[in-house]
């Protein structure tokens, strides 16, 4: 018999309800009045393509820089001893607390072109602001701490006997990174990715003040809402929703997968090296 259920899982569903409702009743109103034809010739529009080629194109930039450098640092973070750990850390978590706006601001004052590097470099016709690099700089400063965050965490996660056993069997620590730790810690790390690909993409804030043109999507769509209102706007919005729903089924694929029986048997392939 199924037993009655209990009072405070009542109460907590009702709450949790609540809120869950407020987070899909936008999406769902979406769907449910989408002028599909519409849209459809709206976003064939040149300018759109343009503002999509823009958006997959710096977001793809920002993501492999992030993660060729937010790797190793979430590696350093996770296993090396450094003085004030948590300090660093704390830096990390630092811009996805700061507002976009008030990140561009500080985008701007540091490599604008009366910035603290951007000045310099402006004497030698080099602009980081309103191009595409503006563009990146934006969304490596709001989406990189998810990269930085999930490697952490990854990393952490590892049981640090296997390495350990890695480097008695006489493995250096370079071949233990790579054949042990990374594929321990990639699932994690590549969900991370692919939600920070996905902040990148839709960031707004940030690239408004640093960069407004060439537009991105996100920017594309305040211009549009400025012009032509909700009518306007609503396509580009179900674009970027749609983008962030892969992004999102992705992430939950990478995090379901995993890569111990790679590293198990990089393990078993150094010790029969060895014996």
């Amino acid at each position: 018999m199924i037993g009655r259920p209990k009072p405070t899982l009542i109460v907590f569903g009702v709450l949790g309800g609540l809120l869950l409702l407020n987070l899909v009743l936008p999406i769902a109103n979406l769907l449910i009045q989408a002028d599909w034809s519409g849209w459809t010739a709206s976003l064939r529009e040149h300018s759109a393509g343009e503002a999509l080629w823009v958006s997959m194109a710096t977001s793809a930039m920002a993501v492999l820089i992030m993660t060729l450098l937010g790797v190793p640092l979430g590696y350093l973070l996770a296993r090396g001893r450094l003085p004030f750990k948590q300090f660093w850390i704390s830096l990390v978590f630092l811009p996805m607390v700061v507002p976009d706006l008030a990140g561009g601001i500080l985008l701007l004052q540091t490599f604008g072109p009366y910035g603290t590097i951007g000045h310099p470099l402006d004497s030698w016709n080099i602009a980081l602001t309103n191009n595409l690099a503006g563009i990146v700089l934006a969304q490596l400063f709001v989406a990189a701490p998810f990269v930085i965050v999930s490697a952490l965490s990854g990393f952490a996660s590892v049981d640090p006997k296997l390495e350990m056993a890695a480097a008695t069997l006489g493995d250096s620590q370079w071949h233990i990174f790579w054949r042990i730790s990374l594929p321990l810690a990639w699932p994690g790390i590549a969900a991370g990715i692919t939600l920070a690909w996905i902040r990148a993409l839709g960031e707004f804030g940030a690239t408004l003040i640093v960069a407004y043109n060439p537009h991105t999507l996100p920017v594309y769509m305040w211009v549009k809402f400025e012009s032509n209102g909700l009518t306007g706007a609503l396509p580009v919005a179900f674009l970027l929703v749609f983008l962030a729903a892969g992004a999102v089924a992705l992430s939950m694929l990478f995090g379901r997968l995993t890569g111990y029986g790679d590293a198990m048997a990089a393990l078993g392939e150094t010790q029969g090296r060895l014996t």
